[in-house]
């Protein structure tokens, strides 16, 4: 009895099947490898313009003539930041002199939730600028404290806490209005602004007692 021909041939199709298939993931591999390589130094230098353009909000690019992402330290978790993992602070210098701090904060008691924020503070100690990176306050009412959002675009909220110092502003001033302090608030959306004046308070008292320490770590100026 002979035996039919789909008997021989069915596995040398299966077998040539997955040769075809095994070539095919082995070609779109390397080819979205090649595509990665060819499209990473874009993607790498957008990264880096991003988080310049972000590190100028907070502090103008003419107060400082060093390379500011190379110029760091690596920070520990840091409670009095409100920090529970690793950050970077960067170190603004202008004329081999030191010029400002900039470095991550967070304010863990929004309404929300967290409200991460980035800080300058300048080399005399007081504030550069204050940026809200990420939160999850309510839309069109605690939302105000990034200014993208803030409908005063002339002087968005943020901006109060601009050139205020521990010499020069006492620290009771360092709360909202309702609270005895100097920084507005829009009504009924108390807790958010409330968060993050403490938030960079702290951060300026943290600041001040190491800043000569900061600057002069791992210095090569």
């Amino acid at each position: 009895m002979t035996s039919t021909p789909r008997e021989y041939t069915a596995p040398g199709m299966a077998l040539r099947t997955a040769a075809i298939l095994f070539i095919f993931v082995i070609a779109f591999t390397a080819l979205l490898s090649a595509v990665y390589q060819w499209t990473r130094p874009t993607i790498e230098a957008s990264a880096l313009a991003e988080k310049m353009k972000l590190l100028n909000e907070v502090l103008p690019a003419s107060d400082y003539d060093n390379a500011l992402l190379t110029d760091t330290l690596s920070l520990p978790p840091t409670a009095e930041l409100g920090l529970t993992e690793a950050s970077t602070l960067y170190r603004a210098r202008k004329g081999g002199q030191p010029a400002a701090l900039i470095f991550e904060a967070v304010a863990p008691d929004g309404y929300a939730g967290r409200i991460r924020l980035l800080i300058a503070i300048r080399a005399d100690g007081s504030v550069a600028g204050v940026r809200v990176t990420q939160h999850k306050e309510t839309p069109g009412l605690g939302d105000y404290i990034e200014p993208k959002k803030d409908k005063n675009k002339a002087n968005p909220w943020i901006t109060q806490f601009n050139g205020l110092a521990l010499a020069t502003t006492p620290a009771k001033e360092w709360r909202v209005r309702k609270d005895g302090g100097r920084i507005e608030y829009h009504a009924g959306a108390t807790v958010t602004p409330r968060a993050v004046a403490r938030a960079v308070h702290q951060a300026v008292l943290w600041a001040d007692i190491r800043r000569d320490q900061l600057f002069a770590e791992g210095s090569t100026q």
